[in-house]
């Protein structure tokens, strides 16, 4: 039965998104319902597959993003057994390299995925043959050609080089591969086995990208290889907004409509989602201030004419930054905020780590959510990662769907591994896992203990398996670093079992993120601050022809599109910059924007 819905669900520009037949490009504002679209035409076209050996297949930027959507489509009703949806990696490991990776001589005899720690590990290690480069260097990603420094220090490219023809011999002496060979090696098979990409045209009826606008172009081109192969017969949705694309100096970039139809060889329909269901009218009046890419935005929301605050303050010296955070929580809880909705942002992470550690021990009766107060490692490839998602979460109904799924992945995990997974089901792995009971107040060992009990229980010799003893390592090694890290920066209670238990619950403290970490996402109240030139946009790309201007105003945009109802800007003074070079000034767009702040 074809999935349908009613009028109160989908508004007409959503619809006739949902029901069109041919390939689009879809530019939605934000507050839209992007995500609710996407649900939708996914539901729509699972619910018209023909062929049980057909696959509906979802390109999500974050493996968060795909759970939502997943349990979205689940709670809707439609059957998900013909989807797949995760990141372009998870697609390239799944459908590419590790059917396909005999073809590359490189991955012909076998090799394994490192994770970010030993990454880390190994590019230290080498930064040290090298004077003057540290790790935070060594940022890359791949094109189809080779690989681009992501540092813009022309003056370190050439040690860099230096550090990364080691690096990559390293790997290949070692039989590995990191996330961004992932997709170059993926990119080369596909270029070079055509057959590659007409079996998967033939398998894809859809391939939908969510956030097109930090896709790279090597993703485009594998994705593209698929959508030409298919000649019509696999269709592209493709979702994002380019006001939003902030993810330029890895990559990430939003192709334009005709150079994205020529590289498809496909029929691509341009529309739009216009209307705003999140601000109100005068937060989408003042973050227009700030589009590089003329959109239409109109407010939707049943509150659109609350009378938001918008503030900015750049008189606040940095020694009082705190105190001023404080207060912004505190005056935004007294008006009935709840806590979960409240975020403080700032354009990079170094400058929250000390600050919210600071409000947690002024603020006691709060609890801070952020990606830098998670206690272990979340390599989403590691197989220990994944079965902590169901050792760290409650088997109650809410979750059993999504925990069900988690154990499905595992199973998978397992019979790629060549372990006899025939009698063991998702019930079942669920069921072994809820009767553990453990009485272990440190994270990771209480971890430790509960992957050995439940491998003992299933009966499987995890350790006389390469891939699952080096996930392992990998796992505590980096876990166990980082927590030491965070003790070391002033949280004694990171590696506790009640802390780990909190990485996969649902949002109920203050958000503390960077931008980058919550576009996506959105809250009654952001008060953002280190709006600064020379951080917003980054220093890197003050030297750009536009001095940077449009990396600013994509970054201010998405700060201000965040926002329900009020929005607090803090342009602080006396932040220094290194070198004795004095304090930062204000990011020239912000101090350029006339309009009517109010005071608080």
């Amino acid at each position: 039965m074809t999935f349908a819905w009613d009028q109160s669900e989908l508004n007409d520009e959503q619809s006739g998104a949902v029901r069109t037949e041919n390939s689009v490009l879809l530019i939605a504002c934000p507050g839209s319902g992007k995500t609710r679209t996407l649900t939708y035409k996914i539901a729509y076209e699972l619910s018209r597959l023909q062929n049980k050996r057909q696959f509906i297949v979802a390109l999500t930027y974050t493996h968060r993003a795909a759970d939502e959507i997943h349990d979205r489509i689940e709670g809707l009703g439609v059957d998900t057994s013909q989807l797949w949806i995760g990141t372009i990696h998870s697609f390239c490991l799944e459908w590419i390299l590790k059917p396909y990776g005999i073809y590359e001589p490189a991955l012909a005899h076998g090799f394994r995925i490192i994770d970010s720690h030993e990454q880390e590990k190994i590019l230290e290690e080498l930064c040290r043959t090298q004077p003057g480069i540290t790790y935070w260097d060594c940022e890359y990603y791949f094109t189809e050609q080779g690989y681009v420094l992501a540092c813009r220090d022309q003056s370190k490219h050439r040690r860099l080089h230096a550090i990364f023809e080691l690096y990559f011999r390293h790997l290949a002496n070692n039989r590995q591969i990191d996330f961004e060979l992932m997709l170059f090696y993926s990119s080369r098979l596909i270029q070079s086995q055509p057959q590659i990409a007409r079996v998967l045209a033939n398998i894809f009826p859809w391939i939908l990208i969510d956030e097109y606008q930090d896709t790279r172009r090597i993703q485009y081109s594998i994705v593209a290889a698929i959508v030409r192969a298919g000649t019509e017969r696999t269709k592209l949705f493709v979702v994002g907004d380019p006001n939003q694309a902030i993810f330029g100096s890895l990559g990430g970039f939003a192709m334009p409509v005709a150079e994205l139809r020529q590289l498809c060889s496909v029929q691509l329909e341009e529309r739009a989602l216009s209307e705003n269901y999140r601000s109100t009218d005068r937060l989408i009046r003042y973050f227009s201030n700030f589009t590089v890419h003329p959109t239409n935005i109109h407010g939707a929301a049943s509150y659109r004419t609350f009378p938001s605050s918008i503030t900015y303050n750049t008189n606040l010296d940095r020694d009082q930054l705190e105190a001023e955070l404080v207060r912004l929580i505190r005056l935004s809880t007294d008006q009935g905020v709840p806590a979960d909705q409240i975020c403080v942002v700032a354009p990079w992470w170094i400058l929250l780590a000390g600050v919210t550690r600071r409000l947690a021990g002024a603020l006691p009766e709060y609890q801070f959510d952020g990606p830098g107060m998670v206690p272990f490692s979340r390599d989403q490839e590691n197989f220990w990662y994944r079965l902590s998602r169901i050792a760290l979460t409650e088997a109650s109904p809410t979750l059993y769907v999504r925990r069900c799924r988690w154990a499905t992945e595992v199973i998978r995990d397992l019979g790629n591994e060549g372990i006899d997974t025939r009698e063991l089901s998702a019930a079942r792995l669920l069921r072994e896992s809820n009767s553990i009971l453990l009485d272990q107040p440190d994270g990771l060992q209480y971890l430790r203990e509960y992957f050995a009990m439940l491998m003992a229980r299933l009966g499987i010799d995890w350790q006389s398996h390469a891939m699952l003893s080096g996930h392992h390592q990998a796992f505590f090694d980096s876990s166990a670093a980082k927590i030491e890290r965070l003790r070391r920066e002033g949280a004694p209670y990171i590696g506790g079992i009640d802390f780990f238990r909190k990485v996969f619950q649902h949002r109920s403290g203050i958000t503390v993120n960077t931008i980058h970490g919550v576009k996506g996402a959105e809250f009654d109240v952001v008060i953002a601050f280190g709006l600064l030139q020379g951080m917003v946009p980054h220093f890197s790309e003050e030297a750009e022809v536009d001095g940077g201007s449009h990396s600013a105003k994509k970054l201010l945009y998405v700060v201000g599109s965040r926002a329900r109802k009020h929005l607090y800007l803090i342009s602080e003074c006396q932040r220094m910059r290194g070198g004795g070079r004095g304090p930062y000034a204000a990011t020239d767009v912000l101090a350029e924007c006339i309009f009517d702040y109010d005071v608080v």
